[in-house]
């Protein structure tokens, strides 16, 4: 079991550029694989979660060119129904958003898969897909009617569904469109608060029979999509801990490049500066996805509140945002983050363990917590409980830290961000 050990006090300075989004990378795979002829991506995310989406897709029978360490992947796609059957299950490791589009492609095959993952994943439920999924249609066999992988899907005739995405989850509402490109008539997917939307912007950019009208996503059965050329943004959610740390540190100044700025995923960027934050930011491209640079200034922050209405833009960045509020001046409060229970690890729980542990005062809650700001942290161990956004989130926390924060169990920072520790370091100054 590997551990890291993080000394403050600090700050960030400097210019970083972070690896390319995970949610982005994971698609750019699957549009791939499904496409007719060649598509062809750069800064794609060599993470362990990606790999396993690209590892299953060769598994079933899709050419994917990728020089390890380059960034760059070309996909010759098989078509929609080009994928075969793989000769042994696919192990998709902790990726969860593996296994959920997986399951919507999967679908629409005539042919039988087994998909499982580590006993993290296979913790974690998916009858919010599987039950949509058995609707349209597919046959899927697991653990408590389907909620626990592994899981055994049959793909079958799919039949087109209306459903209300109430979960908010970009990966519910994905696994459906996906499904519902081999469905029978309509799928309309109703949200009343938007999820991230990298699913409907590849499907415009690729051809799909696709549209949006109002808070309705409309998905009808499609024979063919056309293959993409494009560059990965930056990952938002991994920049988030330089832009958190630098935000809260006064004397830090750090630019973030090429960073994504899809308005689904910036949530983050509005809370901080709601919080008193000095951020500037600069578009420099804006089709298939906007990405710009990240100018961040430290500064003495104030609390704030988040509401149900912000977490979909913001999910994966709260852990995070919680260290920045255990620093604020003021009172914070998180409410409607339920879904954080249900990541890698129950994200509220092992951020309010760690946190008290270093000295913050902050109250567990049933959807999210309450934080009264302190001066700073000491010394402590703390545990990632193998997520890799907890263990990141307390080696920013190490920046108003008299002492050391010795991290256990950090291998899992490889599913998202190998390269998180070079850049901590460089923009620390070691």
């Amino acid at each position: 079991m590997s551990q890291l050990s993080f000394s403050g006090p600090g700050q960030f300075r400097g210019t970083c550029t972070p690896p390319g989004d995970k949610s982005i990378s994971h698609r750019a795979l699957l549009f791939g694989a499904l496409a007719d002829g060649e598509s062809q991506y750069e800064n794609f995310l060599e993470a362990e979660d990606c790999l396993h989406t690209l590892e299953a897709l060769r598994r079933m029978g899709v050419e994917i060119g990728h020089e390890k360490g380059s960034g760059r992947i070309c996909v010759l796609g098989s078509g929609l129904g080009g994928l075969r059957a793989p000769a042994n299950e696919l192990y998709l490791g902790n990726s969860g958003t593996s296994m959920r589009l997986l399951l919507g492609i999967l679908a629409g095959q005539r042919f039988e898969t087994v998909l499982t993952g580590d006993p993290s994943l296979s913790g974690r439920p998916m009858r919010r897909v599987t039950d949509p999924l058995k609707r349209m249609g597919a046959q899927i066999r697991g653990r408590e009617d389907a909620n626990f992988a592994p899981l055994t899907i049959r793909g079958g005739k799919l039949r087109g569904m209306e459903f209300d995405n109430k979960l908010s989850s970009a990966q519910v509402k994905s696994a459906l469109l996906f499904a519902g490109m081999y469905a029978e008539g309509k799928t309309v997917i109703r949200e009343a608060i938007p999820s991230r939307d990298h699913t409907e912007r590849f499907l415009e950019a690729a051809g799909a029979r696709f549209r949006k009208t109002g808070d309705q996503l409309i998905i009808e059965r499609t024979e063919k999509l056309l293959p993409l050329q494009a560059r990965i943004a930056g990952d938002i959610s991994s920049a988030a801990f330089f832009i958190v740390g630098a935000a809260m540190r006064e004397g830090s100044e750090v630019t973030l490049q090429d960073v994504g700025l899809n308005p689904t995923r910036a949530g983050v960027l509005e809370v901080l500066k709601r919080m008193g934050a000095r951020i500037v930011t600069q578009v420099t491209q804006t089709v298939p996805e906007p990405m710009g640079n990240i100018y961040v200034r430290g500064a003495r922050l104030k609390g704030t509140g988040i509401t149900h209405r912000e977490i979909p833009s913001l999910i994966d960045e709260l852990p995070v945002l919680m260290v920045a509020m255990a620093l604020a001046e003021g009172e914070s409060l998180i409410s409607g983050a339920a879904e954080l229970r249900v990541k890698e690890t129950d994200r509220i729980h092992s951020m309010v363990g760690n946190l008290k542990a270093i000295g913050a005062s902050i109250e567990e809650l049933p959807d999210g917590s309450l934080v009264r700001g302190v001066d700073g942290f000491h010394s402590a161990t703390v545990q990632s409980f193998g997520d890799h956004r907890t263990a990141m989130s307390m080696g920013v926390a190490s920046l108003a830290t008299k002492g050391t924060i010795l991290v256990q169990d950090t291998d899992c920072v490889a599913t998202s961000y190998p390269s998180f520790m070079d850049h901590f370091r460089g923009l620390t100054g070691g």
